[in-house]
């Protein structure tokens, strides 16, 4: 199944390759479900960018091939969307209109396998065919090399350890992990927590397919990155490296399921932080095992690393009984940002020309993927200080569904204004793509890059710069049809405001520096209904 929830979307591939015939048939019968939570997840995710949400899911017989499969399936979207004449006379098309599709990496989607889609596009003949597979090895981003979803996870687990009271530039903090030390976002996690607080991070367990390990000194950091590096999973872990009373277990010992199935429950740290796993792992029928001896959650945090390991009502009881819940809507949407970048300098250069710039690119996504992750972070922060008994997980949901009501408000609306306000947010368009991009390109963006495209890049980029800022409880009462209107204004409000900013900076007021700031940082919509005399 591949599942969208607007015509531009995007979202990953995943192969699912059960073991056995009894799995396969669990599996086959919730394949839609799996595929459509997803790509809902994904359009709660996608808030940042120009794309709605999306997610491909592909059953693979025990006895089939992953990569077969997967050719398969990508050949039969190109039969949908490629401008061959030949083919398109045989597709019944009831939508009448060119769509854009892009496509991921997740499950079991390796870069030998990205690298034919790109490669099979091109033959094809499908007519921006980097495009259309993005976490590229060469002329892209690869997220495990260089763990964009990670960079994101651990500013949100960063700011949430700081709303609980740990503030992890000086105190010693704990965590565990589900995903293995060869994983993409728990590798590159073990990564960036070695590189931004060094000893002062214990990782005290870490679960994955092979089996677990735990350490309650905390898992030697030289030993994991050594894993990582070498893609190893945790059972390769080197025993001589644990404390007196580590352990590593594998899913062949006698209690190594047991262990490993359990280690996120039985653990106790200040963080969870999961990573890898199925899909409702973690539900309503089993919650309660989180939960210590005294009723309280076995970690303080939980930072969702990993899409859909805690179900709704989870989530809902866990926060109930005093677990911060950093949703991973909110929490690893890094990931789908910087394939958005990569696929929209796929739509301006050529491979060549990418590579040329390359470095400096994702230097620069990399610095965007962590502001765009702590403005939000910052947002929920600042909700959970306002609103402590509310669950944050539902905060995350509204902030993304208020967002998705902006920009679809801007977009139904978009042929009502003038020619002043298109131009207008074209601005957001020059703010949101990396530098160097603008800089190789130039007025080429505006030609290069499809009209729709750059339409939803500046509402996303409004609707994202409000709710930021702002919050959502004023925009939630407001009808949908009123909605571009306010964006539209509070647009000019902020370009006023910058202007007094200015003005007052370089004026010989005393205090102007207290002044400026109190100016700048102040809410916009509170001044929205004022009318002043020139």
């Amino acid at each position: 199944f591949h599942i969208r929830f607007r015509d531009i979307a995007r979202g990953g591939v995943r192969a699912i390759h059960p073991r056995g015939v009894e799995q396969f048939a669990r599996e086959q019968e919730r394949l839609y479900d799996e595929a459509y939570n997803l790509a809902f997840a994904q359009q709660l995710k996608n808030k940042d960018i120009p794309e709605g949400g999306s997610k491909a899911a592909i059953l693979v017989h025990p006895h089939g091939r992953v990569s077969r499969s997967v050719k398969a399936f990508v050949n039969s979207i190109l039969d949908l969307i490629t401008p061959d004449q030949a083919t398109t006379s045989k597709v019944v098309d009831r939508l009448n209109h060119k769509e854009l599709i892009y496509l991921g990496p997740d499950e079991n989607i390796t870069p030998k396998l990205i690298d034919w889609v790109v490669d099979r596009a091109r033959r094809r003949g499908y007519p921006m065919p980097t495009a259309l597979m993005s976490s590229k090895p060469g002329a892209g981003i690869n997220h495990k090399e260089f763990g964009v979803t990670s960079e994101g996870v651990v500013v949100f687990l960063d700011t949430a350890l700081r709303a609980v009271g740990i503030n992890p530039d000086q105190d010693t903090f704990t965590v565990k992990i589900t995903g293995g030390p060869d994983g993409d976002v728990a590798g590159n996690g073990i990564r960036i927590l070695n590189r931004e607080y060094g000893d002062r991070v214990k990782i005290l367990g870490i679960a994955d397919g092979s089996g677990c390990g735990e350490d309650p000194d905390g898992l030697d950091h030289v030993e994991l990155l050594r894993l990582f590096k070498e893609s190893l999973p945790i059972a390769e872990f080197d025993r001589t490296k644990l404390g007196q009373h580590g352990n590593i277990a594998t899913i062949d010992d006698p209690e190594g399921v047991h262990l490993r199935n359990t280690l996120h429950d039985r653990i106790e740290a200040d963080a969870f932080i999961p990573c890898g796993g199925r899909p409702a792992t973690m539900h309503g029928g089993n919650w309660k095992n989180f939960l210590k001896e005294d009723g309280t959650p076995s970690a303080k945090v939980i930072v969702e690393g990993a899409n859909l390991f805690l179900t709704p009502d989870a989530r809902r009881e866990l926060s109930n009984v005093g677990a911060l819940i950093l949703k991973d809507s909110s929490a690893n949407k890094c990931g789908v940002i910087c394939s958005s970048f990569e696929i929209g300098a796929c739509m301006l250069i050529d491979e060549v020309e990418f590579m040329e710039i390359k470095e400096e690119f994702v230097r620069q996504v990399l610095s965007r993927l962590r502001d765009l992750a702590r403005a939000e972070a910052e947002l929920l922060a600042r909700l959970h200080q306002h609103h402590p008994h509310s669950p944050l997980p539902e905060m995350s949901i509204r902030i993304s569904k208020i967002m998705s009501r902006v920009s679809d408000s801007l977009i139904a609306n978009w042929n009502d204004m003038g020619e002043t306000q298109q131009q207008e947010l074209k601005r957001l368009v020059i703010e949101h793509l990396p530098p160097v991009l603008i800089q190789r390109v130039g007025d080429a963006l505006w030609t290069k890059m499809p009209d729709t495209y750059l339409q939803w890049m500046m509402a996303k980029s409004l609707a994202a710069r409000i709710v930021y800022r702002e919050g959502f409880e004023y925009l939630e009462t407001m009808e949908d049809a009123d909605l571009a209107g306010l964006a539209l204004r509070y647009l000019d409000l902020e370009e006023e405001r910058e202007t007094l900013t200015k003005a007052i900076l370089s004026s010989d007021l005393q205090y102007k520096d207290r002044i400026a700031a109190l100016l700048h940082d102040a809410g916009i919509f509170s001044t929205m209904g004022r009318r002043h005399k020139k």
